[in-house]
């Protein structure tokens, strides 16, 4: 049995990889009263609630720009954003795959939404892939390598797959045409 966590889920988990069983964690209570497979957890302030290497892949759909950077209090400070990323690499298996798709600038997307608060670019990926690793820096400890990245238009191309000549086409003239407002991220676990 394979298992898929979907980060920051709402009510209805997404399962881009197609696993035999699908997790969710979000914020809002209603969410994980509705559905016995979400944990109400705030991943900005608090760990992943799985053990480690549970899930052979993890997504996060639109949220990624909604963690804090950094955290101060009483002095002491804290990297969300730093912090999530070494959670999603602990609770995936060796190989696991991690897809993201997020606004990015320079986009407008990424700043009319006023609870946007993490601003992420086509090279904020480098802090936690090979061969860069520049979040060790701020504490982060996991191994990434990329499997793939590219800006994809929303509602297009949003899941990961092997595109025909066709959509590639498409893909091509939206990137000419401008229409592309998300970046994507497939990163796979690998052992330290």
């Amino acid at each position: 049995m394979t298992n898929h966590l979907d980060i920051g889920c709402g009510k209805r988990p997404r399962n881009p990889y197609n696993r035999d069983i699908v997790w969710g964690v979000d914020i809002s209570e209603s969410a994980a009263l509705e559905n016995g497979n979400i944990k109400l957890c705030n991943v900005a302030l608090d760990p992943i609630p799985f053990e480690d290497a549970f899930f052979d892949s993890v997504s996060a759909y639109d949220f990624l720009e909604h963690l804090p950077r950094m955290l101060i209090n009483n002095g002491s400070v804290r990297f969300p954003v730093v912090e999530f990323m070494n959670e999603v690499w602990r609770v995936l298996k060796p190989g696991g795959l991690f897809y993201a798709v997020t606004p990015a600038y320079p986009r407008q997307e990424v700043f009319v939404d006023p609870t946007h608060i993490n601003v992420i670019t086509e090279k904020t990926h480098e802090y936690f892939t090979a061969p860069h690793y520049l979040a060790r820096m701020y504490g982060f400890e996991g191994h990434f390598i990329v499997r793939r990245i590219r800006w994809v238009r929303l509602m297009r191309d949003y899941e990961p797959y092997n595109p025909t000549l066709s959509q590639r086409f498409k893909r091509f003239k939206d990137r000419i045409k401008g229409r592309m407002a998300h970046f994507m991220w497939e990163f796979e676990k690998i052992s330290a």
